[in-house]
């Protein structure tokens, strides 16, 4: 008698999340998280591919089958550990990972239903262990070599925790008062709660990782006085993409008009979204544009709101069609009532005699053929322009690396646009014993892309420093 095939159930469970009209006036996070019961009942979706598909869309290289397997036992431990064994920071990457782009779009029942919500079952299962203290790691015995991590970000962090369990002793420089790079100035309490980020970073140190914040390097002490005068065996720069870009448009140094990064760290890190409480006031206005369509676009859009903006707009280039941004945070930003102007980009912003954002001009856009990112490139149309009625205005059109530790690194080499450059296997750049990933090699990318980058740089490392 053959065994009965299991039914599929075609659709995710639903992701529990506030209410728009609640969560759009506080910064408490948006999505709920599954129970136990949907956790399991969506664990129980996953058909156990033989050639797991959806392993290859991981750049952290997860055994995803195996720790699905045990969340549908109810063994939420199991399942953390599992995770944990190629991902440091899981509550994070259930998080804000573009798991629709990755795991989950090699996911096999994708093809033909819904993929098995990899991302929220990883999501469930490292807060499980964070709420019930399960976790423990094993490390290696002591090598006695000693790595620098410039930055503390995901790149960083990743780097950092994989050669500590290797038994490297391992220092973390980070130039901000907090550690967590983009994770805590980047990404908006609503959607990654700072306590997720730190309780991650106190995993780390249980490792015997060593953290040393307000601490520049390239200020204090170049790369080369880690290595000769502080006896570093090996550094790891990871120091991301946090260079803002502008539009060198007229008006673009008027009051009333910030980087993404600047209004992002303000809120974010600085917390002004609580002032009195932290002495850190952020001004908005009535009217706020946001320039650009990525996730960086929307996490400003959205924090408008909640600042108290009567009206929050997208201002993009191209189409709907084209936005980079995860088609979930454009759900999100719709409900809580951003409002989107596209194919259109400002040609100048227009200020009073006191030097404040009063307007935009703007000029309207059609789509051409397709440029070198595969995206239909916008064609202005011309005797387009109109004026917009604003007061605040966001750049949010991307980011570059600080050109600090460049600088002041003898025989690093670097490209036109001052990214490191590194091999992309090893991370091992042009100055022997030092080795780069994340942003600041590849230009802004996405969380879990610079933690793979990490952990290709923590086993090229480790081989470097065991003479392998």
């Amino acid at each position: 008698m053959t065994e009965k095939k299991k039914a599929i159930k075609p659709q995710k469970n639903p992701m529990p999340v506030q209410d728009p009209a609640l969560r759009v006036k506080n910064f408490n996070e948006v999505a709920l998280g599954y129970s136990e019961a949907a956790v399991i009942d969506e664990a129980s979706r996953c058909l156990h591919c033989k050639n797991m598909p959806c392993r290859q869309g991981c750049p952290v290289d997860i055994d995803i089958s195996g720790f699905i397997k045990l969340a549908a036992e109810g063994d939420f431990a199991g399942a953390a550990k599992k995770i944990k064994e190629k991902n440091a920071l899981p509550a994070v990457c259930g998080r804000v990972c573009p798991q629709e782009n990755q795991c989950e779009k090699y996911c096999t029942l994708g093809k033909k239903y819904k993929p098995v919500a990899i991302g929220r079952i990883e999501r469930f299962c490292a807060d499980w262990e964070m709420a019930n203290g399960t976790g423990s790691q094993e490390v290696a015995p002591p090598t006695g070599k000693k790595v620098a991590v410039v930055g503390s970000g995901p790149a960083g962090l990743t780097c950092a925790a994989d050669l500590a369990k290797l038994g490297h002793r391992v220092t973390i420089f980070e130039a901000l008062h907090t550690p967590g790079g983009v994770l805590m100035y980047g990404i908006p309490e609503f959607r990654l709660p700072k306590a997720i980020v730190q309780a991650e970073i106190e995993n780390l140190k249980k490792l015997g990782v060593e953290i040393q914040v307000n601490s520049v390097v390239g200020r204090f002490a170049t790369i080369d006085d880690l290595m000769q005068k502080e006896g570093f065996d090996a550094v790891f720069i990871g120091t991301g993409a946090g260079l803002p870009y502008f539009m060198g448009i007229p008006g673009e140094n008027a009051c009333g008009v910030y980087s993404a990064n600047e209004f992002l760290t303000r809120t974010n890190l600085m917390k002004a979204y609580l002032f009195p409480t932290y002495d850190t006031p952020i001004r908005v206005g009535r009217k706020v544009a946001v320039l650009g369509g990525g996730n960086v676009a929307m996490d400003a859009a959205r924090t408008a709101l909640r600042l108290g903006a009567e009206e929050s707009w997208i201002v993009y280039r191209r189409s709907k069609v084209e936005m980079p941004a995860r088609q979930e945070e454009v759900s999100h930003a719709e409900e809580e009532g951003v409002r989107f102007k596209f194919l259109t980009s400002p040609t100048r912003i227009i200020c009073n005699d006191d030097y404040w954002v009063t307007a935009m001009e703007c000029l309207q856009y059609e789509l051409g053929e397709p440029d070198e990112s595969g995206r239909r490139r916008p064609v202005p149309i011309k005797g387009s322009e109109f004026i917009m009625e604003v007061d605040t205005v966001v750049v949010a059109i991307g980011q570059g690396p600080n050109p600090l530790i460049p600088r002041t690194t003898k025989g690093l080499e670097c490209t036109k646009r001052g990214n490191i450059v590194a091999d992309t296997e090893t991370g091992a750049t042009s100055k022997p014993g030092v080795f780069a990933g994340g942003d600041v090699v590849t230009g802004a990318a996405t969380v879990i892309l610079a933690m793979g980058a990490g952990r290709k740089a923590a086993n090229a490392i480790h081989n470097y420093l065991t003479g392998k």
